[in-house]
């Protein structure tokens, strides 16, 4: 097996002379784990080709290489050989196309058909060891665009981005009627439905706040297209926001068992924003509509 290995090497800007490397590193958006965990890897940081101490001062202009080398896999998630729709892949990153009826990763009853399977065929098969880091969840039901890690630090300055809302995401929904006004903020509280841990509505005695924002793109056929922003990131908030409204998303087994069009949630995650973890470059990626949900309106271009 060969090791996850990647390098990144950083030129110290003025601002940073006189810092410990540790101390640098934790600028970049390194955790204290990520750290603990480089330094028991092989010449973890190198200066003028020389291993150094995490805790030699730096100084301006000095070129420091950091070099992360992984050998663990997740050891129960199965490779299983599926269809894997790649739309940009580096040495950081790798963002999918999710289809809808695929879960992110295994669990009861799916132990071998999740998208983290199909992921650990993709690098078994290149020989290189797989842990499953996924930046942006998604519901099994829900299709489109997800951001998965390849390596401990990029996973966890992503994780970061997401905590903070920096990672941008423009969702797709399908409702019947017509939404008035077209444009417009729910600001609603969302808790559990008794014990249920799986089942949640608004609540606004117990639960958390929840906002989230949308506009309709299109009204045909009797049902609308709807952006999705989300302020807050609350379980099934666009499912249960909607609901509220009045206009559940058509085909949710949850919150809506209408069934006449769709057999899923018509959620799609149609657009993703953000700023590469290394490389520190804008990244935008778009996934048009999945065929069970354009096919619900006459016109093509969605």
């Amino acid at each position: 097996m060969i090791n996850m290995n990647r390098t990144l090497t950083y030129t110290i800007p003025t601002e940073y002379d006189g810092f410990q490397i540790d101390k640098f590193l934790k600028a970049q958006g390194y955790s204290s784990a990520n750290i603990t965990a480089i330094k028991k890897m092989p010449n973890n940081v190198v200066i003028d080709d020389e291993w150094v101490h995490m805790n030699r001062k730096l100084s301006a202009g000095d070129v420091l290489t950091v070099n992360i080398s992984e050998d663990d896999s997740s050891e129960k998630i199965p490779a299983v050989k599926m269809p894997l729709d790649i739309v940009y892949e580096d040495e950081d990153i790798i963002v999918i196309n999710k289809p809808a009826g695929l879960p992110i990763h295994p669990s009861l009853n799916h132990y071998e058909d999740s998208l983290a399977n199909s992921l650990a065929y993709y690098y078994e098969s290149q020989g290189k060891p797989f842990i499953f880091r996924c930046a942006n969840r998604l519901d099994k039901n829900t299709s489109g665009l997800t951001v998965i890690a390849k390596h401990l630090v990029s996973a966890n300055i992503l994780s970061t981005m997401v905590k903070n809302r920096d990672f941008h995401r423009e969702y797709y929904a399908i409702v019947r009627g017509h939404i008035d006004p077209p444009q417009g903020t729910i600001d609603a509280p969302i808790g559990r439905v008794g014990d249920s841990i799986i089942t949640r509505q608004v609540d606004f005695k117990n639960g958390e706040r929840a906002v989230t924002h949308y506009e309709v793109i299109k009204e045909e056929n009797g049902h609308s297209l709807i952006s999705i922003h989300l302020e807050t990131g609350r379980t099934h908030q666009i499912r249960v926001h909607f609901k509220y409204i009045g206009h559940p998303l058509i085909g949710d087994h949850l919150y809506n068992p209408d069934f006449e069009y769709m057999q899923r949630q018509a959620l799609h995650s149609h657009k993703i924003e953000f700023v590469h973890p290394i490389t520190k470059t804008v990244m935008e990626f778009v996934a048009p509509l999945p065929n069970d949900m354009s096919a619900i309106f006459n016109s093509s271009a969605l």
